[in-house]
């Protein structure tokens, strides 16, 4: 009845699948949403503290640079919900491949070939990710050191510490864009909550790329573990089609053998 149906549509649902493909979402949405915000909030800080303003022309600027950011985690996004959700319907037909040798699916060379072109593919975003994780880390360390400053300039009085964005390739050496403890510009901007909330908005990217990587770990093992499942699969299915076909011919052997002894007692 229903309670069987639901047993069995529970029983094809691809467990390691699922899990991994929740873990890929919450990591890429983490990973594009507060990288995006965080963006924004740098791109509010450099204006107003920093006083930079962007450059005329086709200049490729720190400002023009964040931009191109936006528009690589707009993909990343659009990218990896389809990712997503092909990797679920491969593991799917291979659940349904795996639990029904003999039905409606068929395992064919071709599901194979599907199966290990998706872990390359899936190894090679590992790949990615892990750059992306070491990159995101970079302006979380910046603006771990402007976090230090501030804190510093509290607690140590007549201090004069000062952050160049020169230091971290933002501008050009001939450009001088730098805050110190003496300009009335730092408190504001230590004080301001812009800052703060920037500085954890990288953090929790930072944590959605690593995610995301661990992510493409789980799906390699469940990848792998589907494609020697599948090639086992397979050679059993050959071989039980092998032993039908010998036992089908001992019957049409033994079925003539008896019409002959039959023929010659008559």
């Amino acid at each position: 009845g229903c309670f069987e149906c639901c047993i069995k549509c529970l029983g094809g649902i691809p467990y390691a699948s699922l899990i991994a493909t929740i873990l890929l979402y919450a990591g890429v949405a983490l990973f594009c949403g507060c990288g995006h915000e965080a963006l924004s909030g740098t791109v509010n800080i450099l204006q107003t503290y920093f006083e930079m303003t962007r450059s005329a022309g086709d200049v490729i600027d720190v400002f023009t640079m964040i931009d191109i950011f936006k528009y690589v985690i707009y993909g990343v996004a659009a990218a990896f919900f389809v990712y997503g959700i092909l990797l679920m319907v491969e593991g799917f037909f291979t659940t349904g491949a795996i639990k029904d040798l003999y039905g409606d699916f068929k395992i064919t060379t071709c599901g194979r070939c599907v199966s290990a072109w998706f872990i390359m593919l899936t190894y090679i975003f590992m790949l990615a990710w892990l750059g992306v994780t070491a990159f995101t880390s970079l302006p979380v360390y910046m603006y771990f050191n402007l976090w230090t400053i501030c804190r510093n300039a509290t607690v140590v009085d007549g201090a004069n510490l000062c952050l160049d964005l020169r230091q971290y390739g933002i501008v050009t050496i001939g450009e001088e864009k730098k805050v110190c403890t003496s300009s009335e510009s730092f408190f504001k901007m230590c004080d301001s909550n812009e800052l703060n909330m920037t500085f954890h908005l990288f953090i929790v990217a930072l944590a959605g790329a690593g995610a995301a990587v661990i992510a493409m770990v789980h799906y390699l093992m469940v990848l792998s573990a589907n494609w020697a499942y599948v090639k086992d699969a397979c050679r059993m299915q050959k071989y039980e089609d092998i032993k039908s076909k010998e036992e089908q011919e001992l019957h049409d052997i033994h079925s003539t053998r008896s019409k002959e002894r039959l023929n010659a007692y008559t």
